[in-house]
């Protein structure tokens, strides 16, 4: 029997940070040795973990994979690895791919597929139409992370904008729905001062996209949940306003909590000048005073979770200003490091970052046995090393997209190893597909 020593890392598990080992077994951790706790079991290889820090597995809430029929862009394959090199373990994706996971026919292809093609494990998300709400109690709700509400542009017949539509949805399911909040009628507003030019300077997406369309929207999803009894998990907050929306309670006193993004945490409209529209996004990057709130937030506990919004498109689809370029970026490879830059310049704490990536979504949507370093759990973690500094450049990318807005950057940590079910996924050079990931179970 093979068994896995991981030995003298510094472990941040449950607000703690304590010198320890773990040993791994059949894909599960076996023993956690901290605070003394003697070895009991033999193993049968050892990783020397000195200098690194041991933490769980992110699970990353948010991202777009692009499979099926978007192809081009990304798929399965290509971000699953991404992931593996960030230190995700666990992804739920989302359902405007082609065709769109709006029937339970279309939900069971892409577990499928996702069962095929993800070296991490899986869930993905039932998206809400106007005209769909009748299917969502025959969801099944241990297989199907949530149901995805875009209550701003999406493609397709995704939007969802009338408003006893709405209220059948928030009244109709019991399971998390995570809401893409930007009102649809202050953007076309918005969209009219621009309409004789074929092209705007890409700061002005964010005047386009503007902050009182995130709040509008985000305030009518808090008042419909709030009738309905419904759980609300609202994506991607980018504005300072709509943390006044939110509770700092603690995670399982809410039924209603919010989401913040990579691409809002790490930028800012002044960020347009230098890397223009690789970061156009939806909802739109806003003021460095935003950023800062979001970051704040973080601590104050307003924001619950840290996702990536992964959305690659072609460098070629990114050409072009506030009309043209299409909107998302990749983010799943770097997202980890990125926030442990953000714990070096003291805007969180190492504790904290976990809580957001790791605890807080396995909490939040009820997953099984992930998301924390207990005996008994699957054996999803990550060795992450501080020091020695390294740049992004593209051929260290393996997102299909091949670009990413961090080029050029510099991180000092890196992710040394990343294991799945135990499975050692990435090696810290290499990611290996010989196995993969799990659906994820949910219990709620």
């Amino acid at each position: 029997m093979k068994r896995t020593l991981i030995h003298n890392a510094i472990i941040v598990n449950d607000g703690t940070k304590k010198q320890g080992s773990v040993l791994i077994e059949d894909g599960a951790i076996a023993q956690v040795l901290t605070d003394g706790k003697p070895l009991t079991l033999p193993y049968t290889e050892f990783i020397d973990a000195t200098g690194c820090y041991l933490l769980p597995g992110v699970i990353d809430e948010h991202v777009h994979f692009r499979d099926p029929g978007l192809t081009h862009k990304a798929d399965i394959r290509t971000e699953s690895m991404a992931a593996a090199a960030g230190g995700v373990t666990s992804i739920m994706d989302m359902p405007n791919t082609l065709p769109q996971t709006t029937t339970l026919e279309a939900l069971e292809q892409k577990m499928e597929l996702l069962g095929q093609k993800s070296v991490v494990n899986y869930s993905c998300y039932f998206g809400a139409t106007n005209d769909n709400y009748t299917e969502l109690p025959k969801i099944d709700r241990h297989r199907t992370c949530g149901v995805k509400l875009f209550m701003g542009s999406s493609t397709g017949n995704m939007l969802v904008d009338r408003q006893k539509s709405l209220k059948r949805i928030f009244e109709g399911t019991d399971q998390v729905i995570v809401a893409h909040c930007e009102d649809q009628n202050i953007i076309r507003q918005n969209l009219a001062k621009y309409k004789k030019e074929t092209d705007v300077p890409v700061w002005k997406h964010r005047l386009i996209r503007s902050s009182e369309a995130c709040y509008q929207s985000t305030k009518l999803a808090v008042k419909l949940a709030t009738e309905a009894g419904a759980r609300l998990h609202v994506a991607h907050v980018s504005t300072a306003r709509e943390l006044a929306l939110f509770s700092q309670e603690p995670l399982f006193m809410k039924s209603i909590t919010a989401e913040a993004c990579i691409a809002h945490l790490m930028f800012s409209d002044e960020d347009y000048k230098t890397l223009g529209a690789l970061i156009k996004c939806n909802p739109s990057v806003k003021r460095r005073a935003d950023r800062d709130a979001l970051r704040a937030a973080l601590t104050n506990n307003l924001i619950d979770t840290i996702a990536t919004d992964h959305a690659p498109h072609t460098l070629e689809e990114k050409q072009g200003g506030a009309l043209k370029a299409t909107s998302g970026m990749p983010m799943i490879q770097f997202s980890l490091l990125c926030m442990l830059e953000l714990v070096d310049a003291g805007v969180l704490t190492i504790e904290k970052l976990v809580e957001k990536m790791c605890h807080a979504p396995a909490e939040l949507f009820g997953v099984e046995q992930r998301g924390f370093i207990e005996e008994g759990a699957w054996a999803d973690l990550v060795l992450v090393r501080p020091g020695g500094a390294w740049e992004v450049t593209p051929e260290r990318i393996l997102s299909k997209c091949g670009w990413s807005p961090l080029m050029g950057h510099c991180f000092r940590w890196r992710v040394e190893k990343t294991f799945c079910n135990g499975h050692l996924v990435y090696d810290g050079k290499t990611v290996d597909e010989s196995k993969k990931g799990q659906a994820l179970w949910f219990n709620f």
